[in-house]
């Protein structure tokens, strides 16, 4: 995304059938698009075709309204038999991408984001952070961004629906690009999830669903695991099961103790999480149902 002219990311998924690279391939010479990336793939389990294109944004005549408006008139040429419609999405990496982070206690994954904007590795634009705890405050608020402490009281249905109305309306406020709930302990509704449905980012441990509960490490210690991985997903109502953008492994040595799982576990997390957001923000994941494709 930085460092690079402007251009138009076209994402486009369809039902598979014969002519649909020579389409969009006309659409953009026609209108002087200069491609410097496209990816394809087809889904034989769905019957599915995926593609991502990228132009030059001055090579192209139209303005990016002007754009999206022509190209549906291509995408709608390809609805499938049985009614199902093409999902595409046409963005500008000259629009800077807007962050909302959501945590609780631990601060892991909160510090690796904000190392790689303050590095200038992630360019994005993080408006605010929400933590239902207060700890994560000063670091926040170091680099420059609001924090907002809602608290979430416990054994209270009507007071913790009334945190995430607020939790609601504070990420709103900045219309994001990605809500990234960067270790926040806290299960959203499903009224937030299908909300926020496709932007909201979630983070875990690879332990579930064989040790839940709590203290995951000191189970696993206990049966002996030799890999600790991580899971970046999607939120949906079903909790933990979305689709899937990135996971990881790291090794666990017969020496490690607890303390040595946890500090791996959260490298891992942090690196999976980075990826995870990364493509999302550079809209190299395109779901369909329950799986991904990531160009």
């Amino acid at each position: 995304m930085p460092s690079q002219e402007r251009r138009y990311v076209i994402t486009f998924g369809c039902p598979d059938r014969t002519g649909i690279v020579a389409a969009i391939s006309s659409f953009l010479a026609d209108a002087g698009g200069w491609i410097v990336e496209a990816a394809y793939h087809t889904d034989p389990d769905t019957n599915w075709f995926f593609t991502r294109q990228v132009v030059r944004a001055d090579s192209v005549s139209y303005d990016l309204p002007a754009l999206r408006t022509a190209f549906a008139d291509v995408a709608a040429r390809f609805a499938g038999p049985d009614g199902s419609q093409p999902a595409w999405r046409i963005a500008d990496t000259g629009q800077r991408r807007r962050v909302v982070l959501a945590v609780s206690k631990e601060p892991h994954c909160l510090y690796d984001i904000l190392g790689r904007v303050a590095a200038g590795e992630l360019d994005v634009d993080v408006r605010a952070v929400i933590g239902n705890h207060a700890e994560l405050g000063p670091i926040t608020e170091a680099h420059g961004i609001p924090f907002h402490h809602v608290p979430f009281p416990a054994g209270s249905p009507q007071a913790k629906a009334s945190a995430f109305e607020r939790m609601r309306e504070l990420v709103d406020e900045h219309d994001p690009h990605a809500v990234v709930l960067a270790r926040f302990m806290q299960v959203l509704p499903p009224e937030l999830c299908a909300h926020w449905a496709g932007r909201a980012l979630n983070i875990h441990h690879s332990f579930l669903p064989s040790f839940m509960g709590a203290r995951p490490y000191h189970q696993a210690h206990l049966r002996g695991v030799k890999l600790i991985g991580a899971t970046c997903h999607y939120v949906t109502a079903d909790l933990d099961a979305g689709p899937i953008v990135e996971q990881d492994v790291i090794r666990v040595a017969h020496g490690d103790t607890v303390p040595d799982m946890v500090r791996k576990g959260r490298d891992i997390e942090k690196i999976v999480l980075a990826r995870g957001l990364r493509w999302h923000l550079e809209n190299r994941v395109l779901v369909h149902g329950n799986r991904t494709v990531i160009f």
